[in-house]
């Protein structure tokens, strides 16, 4: 029974510790949802707190070896991605909005930037 207890303590910690994922965000009596768009998005929610964007590993076709350093951006294209951190004011976890080719591709809530 005592190991059952820690199996079970170490699930809720894990549970604990990891961001909340979303299907949507509600800003200004508005929803945003995954598939809409990045004017959509700032139309509904307006600007967010911090923005970032950084190129995301291309793999090579039928495996799981990514594009090597050197060729992204030379041979292959860079896959840039975006995420946006909104405060939701007191009481709220903050959510960040990933988004890819100008659609939002997820959102998470957490406590802080990942």
């Amino acid at each position: 029974m005592n190991a059952l207890c820690r199996v079970s303590l170490a699930g809720i910690v894990a549970a604990l510790g990891a961001s909340a994922h979303a299907e949507s965000l509600r800003c200004n009596g508005h929803t945003t949802e995954v598939g809409d768009s990045r004017l959509s998005l700032l139309y509904k929610c307006g600007e967010p707190l911090l923005k970032d964007s950084y190129c995301a590993p291309i793999y090579i076709a039928s495996s799981l070896q990514p594009v090597p350093a050197p060729l992204v951006g030379l041979a292959v294209p860079c896959q840039r991605v975006d995420q946006w951190l909104y405060d939701r004011g007191p009481g709220n976890l903050l959510a960040t909005v990933r988004l890819q080719g100008g659609v939002v591709r997820s959102i998470e809530y957490g406590m802080a930037p990942q």
